[in-house]
């Protein structure tokens, strides 16, 4: 595969690396590491409001702490509304993409009248009030036109993966009613421009991964490998994150924050370097992952 591999960890600034962005982090590393591969850190910034700032840095010294150091320096969304305006402007032009006048209170009402309601931790699948026009209103957001069918994918751990993105989520938001670039039009822009082959990533975004083939389709970007990595929970049940109480990951003992992430990933390591470490678990993940 060698100089080919391109792969990345795109951590959004929120606050510092957990437990479970590690994991991520160290996965996404070693498989480009065991592919002689090329590692790119990319901060999701694209969301604004909800960064902190200066959490960009804490987060690249976490990963400088744990020796998962970038071959390229670090790529910011944020700077990067040109591209997505591109991408969007391409697909409006072709006619997959459209502007969408409605709220959130509007599609809410929009599906009472179709009978249907947003199920518990599902989507608000949109009905596609505006898919006809806006008939005088103000545009709020830009939507892609979901084609209809069932979409198929494989993921390197998971396997076969189906969803059929049109009835499960509707026409998905690609620029905000606030104005900033929605995850999915970004990460499929920012994948294309920087030729990403190989996507590692916790297994909570596996659901996001149908949107973002459209849109490499659309857009005629190349579809990269998947592989979602197991997630580490939370005292109740759910992904760790900041949300349910995740703490800031500590890396003043790298080698126990390394050990505790290659656990979850299937790795076992003894090691007493960060370098020994990082080349006995690159080994052992070639040895399952190398191949596939």
């Amino acid at each position: 595969m060698g100089a080919t591999y391109i792969g990345r960890f795109s951590p959004s600034p929120t606050g510092p690396l957990h437990a479970g962005s590690l994991v991520a982090a160290l996965a996404s590393w070693l498989d480009v590491r065991a592919h002689g591969g090329r590692w790119l850190v990319r901060i999701e910034d694209v969301d604004v409001p909800r960064c902190v700032p200066g959490a960009d840095q804490v987060i690249l010294q976490q990963l400088a702490d744990c020796g998962l150091l970038p071959d390229e320096p670090p790529l910011y969304q944020s700077q990067r509304s040109a591209l997505y305006q591109r991408a969007l402007d391409d697909l409006v032009a072709r006619g997959l993409a459209y502007p969408c006048a409605c709220s959130r209170k509007d599609i809410e009402a929009g599906l009472q009248r179709l009978g249907r309601s947003k199920p518990r931790h599902g989507e608000l699948v949109y009905p596609g009030t505006c898919r006809a026009g806006l008939h005088g209103q103000e545009p709020r957001a830009w939507r892609l036109r979901a084609p209809a069918g069932t979409l198929l994918w494989n993921d390197r751990r998971l396997g076969a993966q189906a969803q059929d993105v049109a009835a499960e989520v509707g026409d998905y938001v690609l620029k905000r009613a606030d104005g900033y670039f929605a995850y999915q039009l970004a990460v499929v822009a920012d994948d294309g421009v920087q030729g990403i082959t190989h996507i590692v990533r916790g297994e909570d975004l596996a659901d996001n991964t149908a949107r973002q083939i459209l849109l490499q389709r659309a857009l005629h970007l190349p579809t990269p490998a998947y592989l979602h990595t197991p997630l580490v929970l939370g005292a109740n049940g759910e992904k760790l994150s900041k949300q349910n109480g995740a703490q800031a990951l500590d890396t003043r003992e790298p080698l126990a924050a390394l050990n505790a992430a290659g656990a979850v990933l299937g790795l076992q390591v003894q090691a007493t370097t960060v370098g020994n470490w990082l080349a006995a678990a690159t080994a052992q993940w070639a040895a399952v992952w190398g191949a596939r």
